[in-house]
């Protein structure tokens, strides 16, 4: 057997209060795409931060081996001197910087004569690096605020080249990209196992786990559950066996090593609204237009008209750039784009929307993509972060009730199962699904009459992704509108009464349930592109 490039060895690592990995074992083969997976929390992140000096030496138990030789990585720097160069979820680039120069940040192309950056080396080095991942068609010197997410993420890839990698982790890699961009990736980690370069994937989309991966280690609760081979029956090589089904893992072994048991459903049972108003339009946006914030000559959103019913969930999907957050984002208080005309009518009757707190005092509640930017307070506690937008509703003689805003966040942390010990933790520590159960907590207190939901479970375990789906349906069988934004298709279709689809900021379908399938949803989502190209 090919000795592994890769070996950590009863990893234990500790917070306060808190054992965040506890005797981990991980083995990777040269060559080899090795997924991790594990609900949030289970400490995946935790994991990787040990193997790439984020978490130095001595701040943790157990050894970590690279090509046969112990390490102590002390920081990052250390780690990718040696090759192994993690990207995180969140990309680390500098949006006004070119590509050539995010690329080599920090690795500069230096002339030996002069010992300054050699402009023309760099730009020559990146137009090669680039060409590598697929972008061989872009200038070094564009700015990355000039290209798309799914771009972006070569980018990094291209940085992690730049710096000789022979270990290579990807955090959610695909978490923020449509079908074809994460195709796009999926086939260059192919290309990298068949170059030599080992990689690690942490992803929460089983599919494309099955589609690349050649092992996969499941974490539970900080610990090693098993590691199973993804291609010869799934055959389990520690742990409780294996249960590949048709040659292969299948999607509902891997979810039984990740919760501890069978998820015999991906989503809830729908219940109905029995209300007298059921059925009701509580939403209607009318010819609603809206420019780029910069480019005024680029509609974002062009002329789009929807209607939401009480006690209905009506899904919006589209390619990258098809308009869905930007429609949402302008929709709530104008927080995106320069509005240009339409009407938002709540219940009959026209909504002030011009700024946020117009769109809450009307009812409207928009939970965002980017839950850490724009949806949380991550230095302050779940307690705040859930009573801040209804704080009027805890006043007492002219200043907040804190027994009263301590009960209802307790009220929250339990009925929404938000995995903390206690309501006064720092939001910014807990996992990213028990993150956006805060986020929908907060909104759920406010008791709006419509909820914009933008990539509710983006980034999120599987566990998770369905105690959210319950509370979506709870809040629709209240006689919420909800419209819910999402790029994984198979959500939609489990989750919405009807589907909207957008394309270049224009409606280009509205399908129901009944008729509703990824091929139909796909054949509206590029009418646009087809029309045009």
């Amino acid at each position: 057997m090919t000795a592994p490039v890769l070996e950590m060895r009863s990893i234990t690592k500790t917070f306060p209060g808190v054992t965040a990995l506890a005797d981990v074992g991980l083995t990777v083969a040269p060559g080899e795409i090795h997924a991790v997976c594990g609900e949030n929390g289970a400490g995946k992140s935790t994991l990787m931060k040990v193997l790439s000096g984020v978490h130095p030496h001595g701040s943790y138990e157990g050894e970590v081996l690279f090509e046969g030789e112990p390490c102590a990585f002390r920081d990052i720097r250390a780690s990718e001197a040696r090759g192994i160069v993690i990207i995180h979820q969140e990309l680390a680039l500098v949006p006004y910087l070119s590509i050539a120069e995010n690329i080599f940040l920090g690795n500069e192309r230096a002339s030996r004569r002069l010992k300054v950056v050699s402009w023309n080396e760099t730009l020559r080095a990146a137009a090669e690096l680039l060409r590598r991942v697929g972008l061989g068609a872009e200038k070094p010197q564009t700015r990355i605020a000039d290209i798309g997410v799914g771009k972006q993420q070569l980018v990094e890839i291209a940085k992690a080249l730049s710096k000789e990698v022979k270990l290579l982790i990807l955090d959610e890699p695909t978490a923020a990209l449509n079908d074809e961009d994460s195709r796009k990736l999926l086939d260059l980690i192919r290309e990298f196992r068949d170059q030599g370069i080992a990689c690690i994937l942490i992803s929460h989309k089983l599919n494309e786990i099955r589609q690349v991966a050649d092992r996969v280690t499941i974490l539970r609760d900080g610990r090693t559950i098993e590691t199973l081979a993804v291609r010869d029956g799934g055959g389990a090589e520690d742990g409780d066996g294996g249960g590949g089904e048709g040659g292969g893992l299948s999607e509902d072994r891997i979810i039984r090593g990740m919760v501890g048991r069978d998820l015999d459903h991906r989503f809830p049972e729908r219940s109905h609204y029995r209300g007298a108003d059921a059925g009701t339009v509580a939403l209607a946006v009318e010819g609603w237009t809206v420019r780029h914030p910069i480019d005024h000559e680029r509609k974002v959103v062009d002329d789009v008209s929807i209607e939401v019913r009480r006690g209905e969930i009506v899904g919006i999907a589209g390619l990258m750039g098809a308009g869905r957050t930007e429609l949402a984002m302008s929709v709530f208080g104008r927080s995106y784009g320069r509005y240009e005309a339409g009407v938002v009518r709540v219940d009959g009757r026209e909504a002030d929307v011009h700024t946020v707190p117009d769109a809450v005092r009307h009812g409207i509640a928009y939970v965002t993509e980017d839950r850490k930017t724009y949806g949380l307070n991550l230095i302050d506690n779940v307690m705040r972060n859930i009573t801040l937008p209804s704080l009027p509703k805890l006043r007492r003689r002219g200043a907040v009730d804190e027994h009263e805003e301590r009960r209802v966040a307790e009220g929250y942390r339990r009925s929404m199962n938000i995995k903390t010990p206690t309501v006064f933790e720092t939001v910014g520590r807990l996992s990213g699904g028990n993150q956006q159960k805060v986020v929908l907590g907060k909104w759920v207190h406010a008791d709006p009459e419509v909820l914009l939901l933008d990539e509710p479970t983006r980034g999120i375990d599987v566990g998770a992704k369905y105690e959210i789906y319950t509370v979506i349906d709870q809040l629709a069988a209240r006689g919420k509108a909800v419209v819910f934004i999402s790029s994984e298709l198979p959500e939609l279709l489990g989750m919405c009464d009807r589907i909207y689809t957008m394309a270049a900021g224009r409606l280009t379908g509205e399908v129901p349930r009944a008729e509703a399938t990824q091929e139909v949803l796909m054949r509206h989502m590029t009418t646009h592109v087809r029309n045009d190209g």
